[in-house]
Order: structure tokens, then C-alpha cells, then sequence
């Protein structure tokens, strides 16, 4: 689950495409706004229907993650012939313990998160069910990272 920064899987060619989108942390009301304008890109550029289901499911919880708790954001997407990754980068408080926060319901979300719907604890679960690989990277007080892998075949 978790792996060490700076690890690179990918083919030696670049992606096919890669779209980046910004985010800002604490702006519920654009929330959702990057998680959005990625699936209509997979959607212009044929990628299966079941792909873009799971790659918008990925990108909202991550998305969320990043207004709830980060100072700000980017969720990268990469699509390449055999895959499409999303990698989320985020400038903020990091998460302690990513065991512990891996587990369905457990949630940090404060009642002013709740008030907005979220913080039903299934946003990295969520993430992890609907990838074929799931890396995540901590550091308190910088930030998390992940990478997220569906797999095109």
C-alpha cells in the first residue's frame, strides 16, 4: 500500500495524454469542479465507460480530501496505452497514521465538513476498491501523495 517517494512505474515513453488540474483547499463551493473536467476529457477521448466511472469516483474522494484538509492541490491525469493513473499532490497537513485511515468509516472530517455531507470516512477505501493499484505517501505537516492505476485491458 504504501511505497517510498520518487517511485516510477510507468513505460519509458510519456503518457499519451496528461491534464493537470488545480485545487483549492477550503473551496467547498468549487469542490468537485477538477473531478468533473477530468471525466469529460476521458469521456472526448473514448476511454471505456467502467474506466471513467472508477477514475471519477477516484478523482471526487480525492479531490474532497484536498478541499477538506490540504491547503491546495493537483490531480494529475495521465492516460497511456495500457493505463490511465491520477496523481494527487497536495500541500497539507498529511495523515498520521495511513492504516488507520484506510479503514471504511474512520473519519477526521469536523463537524463543519459534516454539515456539508462529507466525512462519512469511505473517501480512501473508495479510492482503493476502484483502482488496480493504489499507492499513498504521507509526510505530517507537507502533504500526502497518491497514485492511482485502472488498468485499460
Amino acid at each position: 500500500m504504501e511505497n517510498p517517494p520518487g517511485r516510477r512505474d510507468e513505460p519509458a515513453a510519456g503518457p499519451l495524454l496528461e491534464q493537470s488540474y488545480k485545487i483549492e483547499g477550503g473551496n467547498f463551493i468549487a469542490a468537485g469542479n477538477a473531478a468533473t473536467r477530468l471525466k469529460d476529457l476521458l469521456k472526448e477521448i473514448k476511454i471505456p465507460a467502467d474506466v471513467i466511472r472508477r477514475a471519477a469516483i477516484c478523482s471526487f474522494e480525492a479531490e474532497m480530501n484536498v478541499v477538506m484538509y490540504a491547503h491546495r492541490g493537483t490531480i494529475t491525469l495521465e492516460v497511456y496505452p495500457a493505463e490511465v493513473v491520477l496523481r494527487v499532490d497536495d500541500e497539507g497537513q498529511g495523515i498520521p497514521d495511513i492504516v488507520t485511515a484506510m479503514q471504511e468509516g474512520y473519519s477526521t472530517a469536523t463537524e463543519a465538513m459534516r454539515e456539508y455531507g462529507f466525512g462519512a470516512g469511505m473517501g480512501l477505501p473508495n479510492m482503493k476498491k476502484n483502482s488496480d493499484r493504489f499507492e499513498i505517501h504521507s509526510v505530517i505537516g507537507q502533504g500526502t501523495h497518491l497514485r492511482i492505476s485502472i488498468s485499460l485491458k
